[in-house]
């Protein structure tokens, strides 16, 4: 069982950036593949970025690719996931998960763990 907790959404303005955590609460977290989602009112849940278990592996979704940076310390229990050049489109409500696999999913529906999310707005 793993509890994952985000933090670091907030209020900026286009152009600005953030650095989203997510912390987790478990054992064996260095055998789990880590992910960022986010959702915007209603849309569905989309992949962002996932990073596997020794950080050697990292997939972005195509419209973040060159200014979000996912990474971890596995030390630390702890993901992140670094989002530069922030356009208002990327407002959603971001969520980390986790799955016990080598591999990185892009699909929601393969992750067993999901943190409560975090607000990130972004004004033009």
């Amino acid at each position: 069982q793993v509890q994952l907790v985000e933090s670091g959404g907030g209020l900026v303005q286009a152009g600005d950036s953030l650095r989203l955590s997510c912390t987790a609460f478990g054992r064996s977290f260095s055998s789990y593949t880590m992910s960022w989602f986010r959702q915007a009112p209603g849309e569905e849940r989309k992949f962002v970025a996932g990073i596997n278990w020794n950080g050697d592996t990292t997939l972005y979704a195509d419209d973040v690719k060159g200014r979000f940076a996912i990474s971890r310390d596995n030390a630390k229990n702890t993901a992140f996931l670094q989002m530069n050049s922030l356009q208002p489109e990327d407002t959603a409500v971001y969520y980390c998960a986790a799955l016990l696999s080598t591999v990185v999913f892009r699909g929601a529906d393969h992750y067993d763990y999901w943190g409560q999310g975090t607000q990130v707005t972004v004004s033009s």
